[in-house]
């Protein structure tokens, strides 16, 4: 075949096209919504001026991934901008600890019984960060470095209250790893739960926290460029609910949902294997409001401000209960909050000396229930008169999010539970996960391997399995 089409215009979808017209196909890219990107857009919210990224705002495994790295995004007017400091960990009882760009910086910010203790955990990957980001991105398969992965895995496959806990004595070691853990979206006692903690702290300290200046959708414009100088456009507004409106002689990839393709496909693959796909689990959604602001947000701490994001909810403890809440179907009245807050750093992003942030908070999947209040109190406890400063806000539910981007299950941003079983079954067990008994079928979406995030592996990995094949 030399026609593939691909259904779906995420960063997975855009890298898988790349891919194929790299190698000559004839390419269409379809989009149902009236702009491409995926998670990857920005848009006024608020009030005019006020630019906000829908979902996704910083990338720090764009820049580990080893496919973006060889496009030349900045001729497409991609330019990224690093934060002093990846994240930032607000604390009650004490100054803020971060996740600085250096390792040996982080470790002098911990507790005087934990000195020494993040350099163990982290340095050893830091020093050798390309090979752990390949093996990591890596289609299944032997690893180009076993050891080495096998080395991360010791650590990684274990509960984060576990790990926790065995490396570190004092509490601002074990709140920065469950913050950074957090972002697994899994309860923090289960098992792999370190897995996604561990990546992004080992990117904060190799490549940073970075996010595209003017808005996430410059990431997405950057990969259009790319698209547009081999010849494809992307189609948006254009719906494909059954297969019969895609060629018969094309090759075609799904950067959707596994149900959503099981739907669209319908008789063209097995019955046994749609019900495979329809088992895939996803986990909690999001609550997420965006806030247009009079001024920064008022920090008890300023160095919070030396970073766009910002992991606020205290103690691991305190962090373990807010999302073992969401995984039981439960509103914890003190979440877990994760906030960006990029106009520092970005004038484009706000009118002259006004700024924007998000703020969102795990949620059992597919709740409508207004978080706004808990999700304030949790800022106003380390952001004293936070409410003072916010001129308008923007909300939306689990609910919503999905019904803004069908990819989001009940919420789910992930593109699945990244749960142990689903890490290594993804999003079924088997050894060419982006493949299907239909030869010209492809899966290409965040329920492949290597999962979320925004690096556009899960569409390389299934485009060259096309190629190959």
């Amino acid at each position: 075949m030399t026609r593939a089409v691909v259904v779906g215009s995420g960063p997975n979808g855009l890298c898988a096209a790349i891919v194929l017209a790299q190698a000559g196909l004839d390419v269409r890219v379809v989009e149902g919504s009236d702009r491409p990107g995926g998670g990857v857009r920005t848009r006024e919210l608020t009030l005019p001026g006020f630019h906000h990224d829908t979902c996704s705002a910083i990338h720090p495994m764009a820049l580990a991934s080893p496919f973006l790295q060889t496009l030349p995004l900045a001729d497409h007017g991609l330019e990224w901008v690093q934060p002093d400091a990846a994240c930032a960990h607000p604390l009650d009882d004490g100054p803020a600890v971060l996740l600085e760009r250096g390792v040996d910086a982080t470790d002098a910010l911990l507790d005087a019984c934990d000195r020494g203790a993040w350099r163990g955990l982290l340095g050893p990957f830091v020093d050798r960060a390309q090979e752990l980001f390949e093996g990591g991105l890596a289609s299944p398969g032997v690893p180009a470095s076993p050891l080495l992965l096998a080395r991360f895995g010791a650590s990684a496959l274990l509960a984060c209250t576990t790990l926790a806990e065995l490396r570190f004595d004092g509490p601002r070691g074990r709140a920065l790893l469950a913050g950074l853990a957090g972002h697994s979206v899994l309860p923090l006692s289960a098992m792999g739960s370190s897995a996604i903690g561990l990546m992004l702290g080992v990117a904060g300290h190799a490549v940073g926290w970075p996010f595209p200046r003017g808005g996430a959708v410059a990431l997405t414009d950057a990969l259009l460029g790319v698209l547009a100088g081999l010849g494809v456009e992307v189609e948006c507004g254009v719906s494909i609910t059954a297969l019969s409106q895609l060629p018969e002689d094309a090759l075609v990839f799904f950067d959707t949902s596994p149900q959503a393709m099981a739907a669209i496909c319908g008789d063209a693959l097995p019955s046994s294997f749609r019900e495979r796909y329809k088992a895939f689990r996803h986990g909690p959604g999001l609550f997420k409001v965006d806030y247009a602001l009079s001024e920064p947000i008022p920090w008890a701490d300023a160095a919070v401000h030396r970073s766009a994001t910002v992991h606020v909810g205290g103690t691991l403890q305190e962090l373990a209960a807010s999302e073992q809440a969401a995984w039981d179907g439960a509103h914890h009245e003190r979440p877990f909050v994760l906030v960006t807050q990029c106009s520092g750093f970005d004038g484009t992003r706000a009118p002259d000396g006004q700024h924007t942030a998000w703020a969102y908070c795990h949620v059992p999947a597919g709740s409508d229930e207004d978080r706004t209040a808990a999700i304030e109190a949790q800022l106003e406890r380390f952001a004293p008169g936070f409410g003072d400063v916010i001129l308008a806000r923007s909300k939306r539910s689990a609910r919503g999010l999905q019904r803004d981007n069908p990819n989001y299950i009940g919420g789910d941003v992930n593109g699945g539970a990244a749960t142990l079983d689903q890490i290594f079954a993804r999003p079924i067990a088997h050894p060419r996960p982006h493949t299907t008994p239909d030869p010209r079928l492809f899966l290409c979406s965040a329920s492949t391997p290597p999962g979320g995030g925004v690096h556009g592996m899960c569409g390389v990995h299934a485009a060259r399995t096309a190629l190959t094949r």
